[in-house]
C-alpha cells in the first residue's frame, strides 16, 4: 500500500539532520577529494528484505542539498522488497550527494526498520481480531516519521500526542482516589469528538469500570495493562464486546500470538519504534 506524509512534516527532520552533519564548515571531505562541477550516479539498495518507509527522506535530502538533482524513486512507502531491491536512483552534483549520503540513508534505514518489525508483528496475528498499535515511545523530533513508519508497515496509530485523545494512567488514578473518579472527570472534560481511555492493572479496576456503563460514563476503550492470559480472556468474557479492548504490556514475538488470541481488539506496542532494528540500506555508485 502506497503511503505518504506532507513534505512540511518531513522537510524540517531532513534540513535538521543535514545541519547537524555539515556543522559549521560543511563536508570539508567532498571539497577536498571532488571537483565542484563533478556529477554522479548512484542507487540506494537493499541489502537486507523489509518494507520501506521513509524514501521522501531521501528524496528530499538530496534536493536540499542539489536541487537540480534527479531522483528516481523506484518503489514507495509501504512496499515490500526483497534483498538487493533498487530503491532509488539518484544522479546530482557529486559534492552535494555525498553530504545527503548518511542523512538519507539514516533516516529510510530507521523508517524502513521500524516499517519492517511492524509487519513481522501484523503477520503475527493474522487471523484474529487483533490490531496491532504504537505507542508514544518514539525517538523526539521523529514521532510523526516514525508512526507513519508503523502505518506502513501495516500497523495502526495511538495518539500522537498529549492532545489528541484522554489516556488515563496509574499516576493519573493514584493522583484522583481512584480509578472510577479519574474516568468520571475525563469524561465530564472531554468534547465530543475526543476519545477517552483508561488503563486498569487487574480485575477489580476492570469490573470499577465497567460498572460506569450504567452511569453512562464508561471509557470508549479499557488497556489492560500486564494482564495474564487467563484474565485477558475474562476481561473479554466480562466486557462482551461492550467497550474497545486494548492490550498492553510484557508484548514481544514470543507472545503477541497468544494475546492476540485472547479476543482482545487492540495490542499495542513500544518496541515498534523504541527497539526496531535500522534496515540495512547502502549507498552503490553507479
Amino acid at each position: 500500500m502506497t503511503r505518504s506524509l506532507p513534505e512540511l512534516l518531513i522537510e524540517p527532520v531532513v534540513r535538521m539532520a543535514l545541519a547537524e552533519d555539515l556543522g559549521r564548515a560543511g563536508d570539508v571531505t567532498a571539497m577536498a577529494c571532488i571537483p565542484e562541477d563533478a556529477r554522479m550516479k548512484a542507487a540506494f539498495v537493499a541489502r537486507k528484505p523489509g518494507v520501506l518507509a521513509g524514501i521522501d527522506c531521501v528524496r528530499l535530502a538530496v534536493l536540499a542539498m542539489d536541487p537540480q538533482a534527479e531522483v528516481e524513486v523506484k518503489l514507495n512507502d509501504g512496499d515490500a522488497f526483497a534483498a538487493g531491491a533498487t530503491l532509488a536512483v539518484v544522479e546530482a552534483n557529486a559534492r552535494a550527494f555525498l553530504s545527503a549520503e548518511r542523512t538519507a540513508l539514516n533516516l529510510v534505514g530507521r523508517l524502513s526498520g521500524v516499517a519492517s518489525l511492524t509487519r513481522t508483528y501484523v503477520e503475527a496475528v493474522a487471523g484474529t481480531k487483533a490490531r496491532i498499535a504504537d505507542t508514544r515511545k518514539t525517538t523526539p523530533g521523529l514521532r510523526a516519521l516514525e508512526k507513519h513508519a508503523v502505518a506502513c508497515g501495516g500497523g495502526m496509530n495511538h495518539r500522537f500526542g498529549l492532545d489528541d485523545a484522554i489516556l488515563i494512567k496509574d499516576n493519573h488514578v493514584a493522583v484522583c482516589g481512584g480509578v472510577g473518579e479519574a474516568v468520571r472527570r475525563a469524561r465530564a472534560f472531554a468534547p465530543h469528538l475526543m476519545k477517552v481511555e483508561v488503563e486498569v492493572d487487574g480485575l477489580d479496576q476492570l469490573s470499577e469500570v465497567l460498572a460506569l456503563i450504567s452511569e453512562d460514563v464508561a471509557p470508549d476503550v479499557i488497556m489492560l495493562d500486564n494482564f495474564s492470559l487467563t484474565d485477558l480472556r475474562r476481561a473479554v468474557a466480562w466486557t462482551a464486546g461492550r467497550i474497545t479492548l486494548e492490550a498492553s504490556g510484557g508484548v514481544d514475538l514470543t507472545t503477541v500470538r497468544d494475546i492476540a488470541e485472547t479476543g482482545v481488539d487492540v495490542i499495542s506496542v513500544g518496541a515498534l519504534t523504541h527497539s526496531a532494528p535500522v534496515l540495512d540500506i547502502g549507498l552503490d555508485a553507479l
